[in-house]
């Protein structure tokens, strides 16, 4: 029996990563999960696996950038599993130049995928959520960064959406406590991802949304991560995800409006 039976659960960007890691372990402990991907292969093979490991999942392809994406996010779950009780909003990546050569592109793509969107979904969750009370309480955990916190060279579009989605939280925290809602955030700190392994040369490239966006750090930054954390290692997917259920379970009813720093105790 899972600490989570019953629960119906959103997670954006589930298809890989940090992501993908939040929703087989909320679906571990017994959450129905609608898994979301901008393509449509690893948020199958999300769903997939979920399913495999005896568990629920539907899989709901798109941008969360998309115009409309946040009301069909949020009406599979209600249509495939009748219920709303927990939000992950995760899904993002950096695009990363200073602040010199930084294109309005570059910083509308950023905040547009990291604070507008979910801003958008959390929008499209309250009426059913406020038409639709619970005795338990529902959660919403918002995925922050610690250049959100601390601010990062090279990332004042990230660290300002990170930011943003902070004050996000704090308000909605606010808003939504009448309602039995928590709403917390996670800020994370050095977590390998395909975004962030170290890699050789400056030519690693995945494609984002139609665009060519640089992956990876040098072997020099990760020494610099090894070496500056109190751990001596960057975090996990695992690890990450591991950070995000303790928000989803009961036993963090009475916690609301705060930004819980994963980062091994680098700041």
């Amino acid at each position: 029996m899972g600490t989570l039976d019953g629960k119906v659960a959103l997670v954006s960007g589930s298809g890989r990563g940090i992501g993908r890691e939040i929703a087989l372990k909320l679906a571990s402990e017994g959450a129905a999960v609608v898994v979301n991907d901008l393509d449509p292969e690893p948020a199958t093979q999300t769903e997939q696996d979920i399913k495999a490991a005896g568990g629920q999942a539907v899989a709901c392809v798109g941008s969360v950038t998309e115009d409309g994406f946040a009301e069909r996010f949020v009406n599979t779950a209600i249509e495939s599993f009748g219920g709303l009780d927990i939000i992950v909003n995760n899904a993002g990546y950096t695009w990363d130049t200073v602040i010199q050569k930084m294109t309005d592109e570059q910083w509308d793509t950023i905040l547009d995928v990291h604070l507008k969107a979910p801003f958008r979904i959390l929008r499209a969750a309250q009426p059913y959520i406020k038409a639709n009370p619970t005795d338990y309480h529902r959660k919403v955990v918002n995925v922050s960064s610690a250049a959100g916190v601390f601010g990062n060279p090279g990332q004042s579009n990230y660290a300002a959406a990170k930011a943003g989605v902070i004050g996000l939280t704090k308000t909605l925290a606010k808003e939504w406590g009448r309602y039995k809602v928590n709403v917390n955030a996670v800020a994370f700190g050095f977590i390998l991802t395909r975004m962030t392994e170290a890699v050789s040369g400056d030519d690693t490239f995945v494609e984002i949304g139609g665009r060519k966006i640089k992956a990876g750090v040098s072997q020099a930054v990760m020494d610099r991560v090894k070496t500056s954390n109190p751990l001596g290692r960057p975090g996990t997917p695992a690890e990450a995800a591991g950070a995000v259920y303790v928000l989803c379970a009961p036993e963090t009813d009475y916690v609301s409006g705060q930004c819980l720093n994963v980062d091994a105790g680098s700041r």
